[in-house]
């Protein structure tokens, strides 16, 4: 089930209507965390066997499932490994293990992690009534994989589907990438959001731009020391407004509903990368805006990890398929929602809310252009590199292309009518196509496959998109229909509330969206409601939160 959708909920809600014990598997401490702090606020006995948790809170949690009021146990699958755990959860009538982030039981999947391989023998030891697995991220192969170590048989297996419809999907080739990313973040000013960068330095790099920008900015990676990596993330789970810059390293145990954005200053690793990555925006369901930038060294970065990877054969080519498939749909013709959910076996109609369905793209007979680039590949004895290569369809005489006696070649200016930048997008195009080949392992040497062979033969034809050369007025973003828009709601009021909500939570110790969640507050702020019987309409006021908060939300509405 797409992120935002309820999984969790699957194995929430039967824990606290029978009133049994649960045992959820979670791979990071920060994950279990926000979900026992959730689960507390709302009443539910929750905790979590981790080495953050302080003696007190250790007592809490043993006396609780000891004497049998523990709902919600989490806990990492190497903390369940130790001597007694195991023993002591049977004695306590665990009768559910959930098991989330399922994928990382899988070697096809993005996120393995050896330590989830020991999970079928826990089932037989822990001895449930039922086991449940759950993921947002797993094509057909990592859906097989899990079941079959998981499970003793096939399981009843649910694919609740992968669209977000809520996220605002938008790719583009790079041209000044660091002024495309401060010109992105600048139209989310205020808002909560997340910028991947492919290396540490461009995090520190992209960090400091957006803090000169005027934007709070922080960064996140793994060469960071653990308590700056910690106060980082905290302020970012707990505050408004702030932008972290990321590696990968940061994301998967972060449960925030309220990201606005997403942006990958550079390619992901793969498609099902991507997915996950863009999945952590608009997890609340109003709308979220994600963009993705590339060229064609981040292609040959992704390539070359792949193939100097110790990974076996088999997964190298899987690998290898699932880059293919993100560099399609980078350089896609038609609405990327339908490229995207076609990699995960489902249909759809055009979204209307990506950058191709709003504005446009124009698609042109590319054939020649196309065999242009390659036989200047097969007239250099396809030796050369990108550069090199567009040098010589352009027509620049540098000293290599002097040098080699290139630009007495018939191809040599052939292609001085466009301009390097286009040059670049018809080339990672036919790239994407399969019609050319980067030796990674090599000097970056472009070469010809057998698709393209038949293509420079004149035996096929290729249509490629002009990349939004006249570009189109925009439309309107479609937005989930069920999700309401800030636009009507009064932005004084508004404001105001999220001050109130950013003072209760820091006073609780908690993030601001364990108080309420965006969406409450922008109902709340349309609306206006003047009692308690009013304000306990408002989506996400349970009975609760208006008894601990509702008075002083009333008073707020009031003034």
């Amino acid at each position: 089930m797409p992120t935002g959708s309820g999984k969790s909920l699957c194995y929430q809600l039967p824990a606290i209507v029978g009133e049994h014990l649960t045992l959820v598997v979670s791979p990071l401490i920060a994950l279990m965390r926000d979900q026992v702090t959730q689960l507390r606020a709302l009443g539910i006995e929750a905790g979590s066997l981790n080495s953050s948790n302080d003696a007190d809170e250790f007592k809490r949690v043993m006396d609780a499932v000891r004497s049998r009021r523990m709902r919600l146990l989490y806990a990492a699958p190497e903390r369940l490994s130790q001597p007694g755990t195991i023993a002591m959860l049977r004695d306590a009538g665990a009768v559910t293990l959930a098991i989330d982030e399922a994928h990382c039981v899988s070697q096809w999947g993005h996120d393995f992690r050896p330590e989830y391989l020991t999970l079928g023998s826990l089932r037989e030891s822990l001895g449930a009534k039922q086991t449940v697995a759950f993921t947002a991220t797993a094509d057909t192969a990592t859906r097989a994989d899990v079941a079959a170590r998981l499970f003793p048989r096939p399981p009843e297996l649910f694919v609740g589907g992968f669209d977000r419809p809520n996220l605002r999907l938008a790719m583009t080739p790079k041209d000044g990438g660091r002024k495309q990313v401060l010109a992105f973040v600048a139209e989310h000013k205020g808002d909560s959001g997340i910028v991947y960068c492919s290396s540490r330095a461009r995090t520190e790099d992209f960090a400091a731009a957006l803090v000169k920008d005027g934007v709070r900015s922080l960064p996140y990676h793994a060469g960071l020391p653990k308590e700056v990596r910690d106060a980082n993330q905290d302020a970012f789970v707990k505050e408004d407004s702030v932008v972290m810059v990321a590696t990968v390293a940061f994301g998967m145990g972060i449960d925030k509903p309220d990201v606005r954005f997403v942006c990958h200053a550079d390619l992901p690793k793969n498609i099902e990368s991507y997915y996950q990555e863009i999945g952590r925006a608009g997890r609340d369901g109003l709308p979220a805006d994600t963009l993705t930038l590339y060229g064609l060294d981040d292609i040959r970065l992704r390539r070359s990890q792949i193939e100097e990877g110790q990974a076996p054969d088999e997964q190298k080519r899987v690998e290898r398929q699932r880059l293919n498939a993100l560099v399609s749909l980078c350089e896609a013709p038609r609405c990327r929602r339908q490229t995207l959910l076609a990699y995960f076996g489902e249909t759809t109609s055009p979204c209307g809310n990506c950058d191709l369905c709003q504005q446009g793209v124009e698609t042109f007979d590319g054939t020649v252009d196309a065999q242009k680039l390659m036989s200047a590949m097969r007239r250099t004895g396809e030796r050369f590199g990108t550069e090199h290569v567009l040098n010589i369809v352009m027509g620049t005489a540098t000293d290599a292309i002097k040098q080699y006696r290139h630009d007495a070649l018939p191809t040599f200016g052939v292609g001085a009518n466009r301009s390097r930048n286009e040059w670049r997008s018809i080339l990672r195009q036919i790239y994407a196509a399969g019609l050319v080949s980067l030796d990674v392992a090599g000097y970056g040497r472009w070469t010809i496959t057998g698709a393209g062979a038949e293509l420079l033969g004149g035996r096929a034809r290729i249509d490629l998109r002009a990349d939004l050369l006249v570009p189109k007025e925009k439309k309107a973003r479609r937005t989930a229909s069920s999700a309401p828009d800030a636009s009507d709601a009064d932005a004084e009021l508004l404001d105001r509330l999220k001050q109130l909500r950013r003072s209760l939570a820091s006073a609780a110790g908690v993030p601001a969206y364990v108080v309420f969640p965006d969406r409450t507050l922008i109902e709340m702020a349309t609306h206006r409601p003047r009692n308690l019987d009013q304000l306990s309409a408002i989506h996400g006021v349970g009975q609760a939160k208006l008894a601990r908060y509702g008075q002083a939300f009333l008073q707020a509405l009031m003034e």
